[in-house]
């Protein structure tokens, strides 16, 4: 991405000494030497710079505050770093409050700038990038994948569009697979911080002793391996929205700093001694019950209260199967059009069969069986020799006959067999999650990889 800067100051030395900086780093600039030449650039440009560089104390109608105001109505994404002399820092927070990513005290090292820079740029990336995917679906017409005219889902819906522009905190529950990510981010389009990002986060797959650093950054030398300063999901969620998706996983340290950061708006990466203020919606979601959790002393009863806010239950497939044929007509129409394979829709005996399917992995797992059967099928129609062979009641696959006969069996192969085809069916479900897998078939994460490792399933 080629990125556009602005520079905006009342001094000529300062204009120069960043004009020096941002050829190092390959950026196109341009200058104003006062907050009102600024605003008439902003105003005149046909595309969004990526960044505003401003003087926060500047003569003329127009300080930096104008400057920041300004932009963020012309270029929500746009991201700016205010300037500002020990005497203006106070008012420097305020900024930071107002939508300005970050400010810089003068006087300050050409290296300093620098990394501040390139954090910014790497917001706005990211922030572009989320707003650009959010509109080219709005252009196409596109709707999410959250389907359903059942009593449950229309409860949803309605639940959705209450509190989607508020910022409360949002606790998001259901088995796995039934699209709570997908309901999280039908929230966050809906916000008020929608043209902002939307960052989630696997709290059951980063390592206990990383997830701190995952949430709240840390800083260069906080620990081996830490060769440079990095954000946090909840700085680079700034402006807009978190997900915490699987929220019991969060071991107990961090759910005691979680707590802090929804309670006080502030987080300290590992190993800085300074806190930074946050304006970060958070959604959270899990497929546990974090009451008996509670009850367990897995989770915190504070935390817990303060998640559970507005709580929303996705309720498994099985329990609006009137939904079935609506998401298989969506998927079907989906993937037909993504794979340029053009399929007119099921026919009867496969519709059946799909229609009777309990479903165990939720609308996950029917969205996996259409994506395959599309791509698969010869035909006009979706027919029974498209779909999964544990599907279909001829199936002529292998299956492990558990007659004992006066012959006698293989124990070992045979409990082999076993554990490789119920552990690919988990990992089938769980779209190659060994977490979630591993939670299908009752074992822990280690004990499933150790069983991975030993059948040499990695590459299967």
């Amino acid at each position: 991405m080629e990125h556009k800067v602005l520079i905006v100051d009342d001094e000529l030395s300062m204009r120069e000494f960043l004009s020096v900086l941002a050829k190092r780093m390959n950026l196109e600039f341009e200058t104003a030497e006062n907050g009102d030449t600024a605003v008439e650039i902003l105003e005149q440009t046909g595309a969004p710079y990526s960044l505003v560089i401003t003087d926060l104390s500047m003569p003329g109608s127009t300080n930096g505050l104008e400057v920041l105001k300004r932009t963020k109505a012309l270029w929500p994404a746009t991201q700016v770093i205010m300037i500002t002399a020990f005497a203006t820092a106070e008012t420097a927070v305020q900024a930071i409050q107002a939508g300005a990513y970050d400010y810089i005290t003068k006087p300050f090292k050409v290296d300093q700038a620098k990394i501040v820079i390139e954090r910014a740029l790497e917001k706005y990336a990211l922030v572009a990038e989320n707003l650009h995917l959010r509109q080219e679906l709005e252009a196409k017409g596109s709707q999410p994948d959250i389907i359903g005219e059942s009593e449950a889902m229309k409860s949803i819906f309605e639940l959705v569009d209450r509190v989607a522009r508020t910022k409360t905190t949002i606790l998001i529950t259901g088995e796995s697979g039934t699209g709570k990510e997908l309901i999280a981010r039908e929230i966050h389009r809906r916000s008020g911080v929608a043209d902002g990002p939307f960052i989630p986060l696997n709290c059951g797959a980063i390592p206990e002793n990383l997830i701190e650093a995952e949430l709240f950054g840390y800083k260069k030398g906080a620990f081996t391996g830490a060769a440079e300063d990095r954000d946090g999901v909840f700085e680079a969620a700034n402006g807009g929205t978190v997900f915490l998706d699987e929220i019991g996983e969060l071991p107990q340290v961090a759910q005691v700093k979680l707590l802090r950061v929804l309670q006080e708006k502030k987080i300290k990466p590992v190993g800085s001694p300074e806190e930074r203020s946050v304006d970060t919606r958070v959604v959270a979601a899990t497929n546990r019950d974090l009451l008996a959790e509670v009850e367990a002393g897995r989770f915190r009863e504070d935390l817990y209260y303060r998640l559970n806010i507005i709580p929303i239950e996705v309720p498994p497939l099985r329990a609006r199967s009137g939904d079935v044929r609506l998401l298989l007509e969506h998927y079907v129409a989906k993937y037909s059009e993504q794979t340029g394979n053009p399929i007119e829709g099921i026919d009867k005996e496969a519709l059946n069969l799909l229609l009777s399917y309990d479903y165990p992995g939720n609308v996950r797992e029917l969205q996996n069986i259409v994506e395959r059967a599309v791509t698969l099928e010869m035909g006009s129609f979706v027919s029974m020799r498209s779909l999964p062979p544990q599907l279909r009641p001829d199936s002529d696959s292998e299956r492990i006959s558990l007659q004992l006969t006066a012959d006698g069996v293989d124990l070992e192969a045979l409990v082999e067999k076993l554990e490789r085809q119920l552990i690919g069916q988990a990992l089938e479900l769980a779209e190659g999650s060994k977490t979630n897998a591993a939670k299908l078939l009752g074992l822990s994460f280690r004990s499933l990889r150790y069983r991975i490792q030993k059948y040499e399933m990695d590459n299967d």
